[in-house]
């Protein structure tokens, strides 16, 4: 009888975006694959998907539903691992997994960066915090995937069983790659772009975290001395609209693009000269990482994910936040100095291949499910 693994988060996506190398890993292994989350799309590598509404907030009466469901579904099918993802798919489920864990689950909770960190709200630390400190002793292995967290849990004693840090989730190096200049001057032009236009990218959703105004806002500080610069902003939210209008108010309307959601980033980045980040907290950005692994150097604002990823005058450069002179400096000085742009991202590509490529990461948690599963030398030729 093949052993079981459930994968739970709050919203299906999460695993679509994040997790899927993992799932084919179990499955390759003969590792039944069940994943619980809120959610009707499909997944590869995937055995039995539970669709349970999860719901972001934790005050929301129907995670007491989710809660009852998911406990149902753990209790049912005897799982050797759950892991959980998210703040909220990772209360659930470890909540739900007590009775679990008494019989021998292992329970393995990742933090994507907490919501509670230096800098966040006080609502966050009264709220998140608690929350996470008292689920700390239904969990076997707490992973956290930037140093900040680490120590912090560490630091403040969160009682698991165990706390690591990861690197992340992992970039598919082969997928974002650099290009040479010559065929990124065609892939411009195959998207419409001149072969001289300066272009920074930015991915994320549209909200007050990722600040994109920042953005509007310090390219129209430099629109004179660098025309040909173009934003291209990939994502929607509810504040793109205001976006729009704050780019048509500050006269670069036709230098910022807004790209909606895409699924051809891969396609995008290596064609861009700069990538630029400006939001107010971070766990660890996948969106910088797959910029860094196509080449391109970063400017971004100054939070525990991006300290992580950049380091000054070596593959880019952290800002302070709403620092506009600063970020619309730092772009303009690259802009002008595109050998520096190619050191920059030189380096910021061998440390994605160093620390963060999707086969760095398996190693890392191959030797954690290790820990709890006893099957070392099977998981090392599952990795190689």
């Amino acid at each position: 009888m093949s052993k079981k693994v459930l994968f739970c988060a709050t919203v299906d996506y999460h695993f679509k975006a994040f997790h899927l190398p993992y799932m084919k890993w179990f499955t390759e292994r003969g590792w039944e694959v069940h994943v619980a989350a809120n959610g009707n799309i499909e997944l590869p590598y995937v055995d039995e998907k539970y669709d349970i509404p999860i719901q972001r907030s934790p005050f929301k009466l129907q995670n007491f539903y989710a809660y009852k469901e998911l406990a149902s579904i753990i209790n049912k099918n005897k799982y050797s691992i759950i892991h959980c993802h998210t703040p909220m798919g990772g209360v659930l489920a470890r909540l739900a997994a007590r009775k679990a864990r008494r019989q021998g689950t292992k329970v393995i909770y990742t933090a994507h960066g907490f919501h509670f960190c230096k800098g966040a709200p006080l609502i966050n630390w009264l709220v998140y915090y608690p929350i996470e400190k008292g689920l700390a002793p239904y969990t076997d292995c707490l992973i956290t995937i930037n140093k900040e967290d680490y120590n912090l849990a560490v630091d403040h004693r969160f009682k698991a069983v165990c706390i690591e840090h990861v690197h992340g989730v992992g970039v598919d190096i082969e997928q974002f790659r650099p290009v040479k200049e010559v065929h990124k001057r065609n892939i411009k032009m195959q998207f419409g772009y001149k072969p001289d236009d300066f272009l920074m990218f930015y991915a994320a959703e549209f909200n007050k975290n990722k600040n994109q105004q920042l953005l509007i806002h310090s390219l129209a500080l430099l629109k004179n001395e660098v025309p040909n610069a173009k934003l291209l902003l990939a994502g929607n939210g509810l504040l793109m609209e205001s976006c729009k209008t704050l780019a048509g108010q500050l006269g670069v309307a036709e230098m910022v693009h807004f790209l909606g959601y895409r699924t051809d980033i891969a396609s995008l980045l290596p064609m861009c000269d700069l990538a630029v980040a400006s939001s107010l907290r971070e766990g660890l950005p996948v969106n910088i990482m797959e910029a860094m692994a196509c080449g391109l150097p970063v400017i971004a604002t100054d939070n525990r994910g991006h300290r992580e990823l950049i380091l000054n005058n070596e593959n880019g450069w952290i800002i302070s936040h709403n620092n506009l002179d600063e970020m619309s400096d730092k772009i303009k000085y690259l802009a002008q100095n595109p050998n520096l742009s190619i050191q920059f991202g030189n380096t910021g590509r061998n440390m994605i291949e160093n620390k963060y490529a999707i086969n760095k990461v398996l190693e890392e948690k191959k030797d954690l499910y290790a820990m709890f599963t006893g099957e070392t030398e099977e998981l090392k030729w599952a990795i190689h």
